[in-house]
């Protein structure tokens, strides 16, 4: 009987020096993300979790289960989310247009508002990238998509 061979090649174990410095800098910034996303969320007294959702709305109003999977969340998570927006006058629910059983949620004129305060008060990333050349940015643009990709 012959000897198995695996079908790929085993990873290699260790990463360069190279690549873990740039993985503790992606983290640091993600950190100091959310840490200013939750400092200024709070100066609107929202929850972070509050300040995402009015964010992913003031795009386009979207139906629960959308917003879970958007937000990586239970479904239910999101309807009390979606409670507690809409008692502040951030959030409303609507029929769709395309399926009238389906409630979406969208935000308000005082949530749209609420929502550009929240983006223009985050200073964290604008001011480092308003530093960056625009081809820079392009550039770190396209290695942040290829990364995701």
């Amino acid at each position: 009987m012959g000897t198995l061979v695996p079908m790929t090649t085993p990873r290699k174990s260790r990463l360069d020096p190279l690549t873990m410095e740039v993985i503790e800098l992606i983290g640091t910034v993600v950190g100091r993300y959310h840490e200013e996303y939750e400092r200024e969320a709070g100066a609107h007294a929202l929850t972070g979790a509050q300040a995402r959702l009015l964010a992913l709305l003031s795009m386009e109003p979207l139906p629960m289960r959308q917003i879970a999977v958007r937000l990586k969340c239970e479904p239910s998570n999101v309807t009390g989310i979606v409670d507690r927006l809409e008692s502040r006058g951030l959030v409303e629910r609507r029929p769709d247009p395309q399926d009238r059983r389906v409630k979406l949620a969208a935000v308000t004129d005082e949530g749209r508002r609420t929502a550009r305060q929240l983006r223009d008060g985050l200073s964290f990333a604008r001011e480092p990238l308003a530093e960056l050349s625009r081809e820079e940015r392009v550039a770190l643009r396209d290695l942040l998509v290829r990364m995701l990709g």
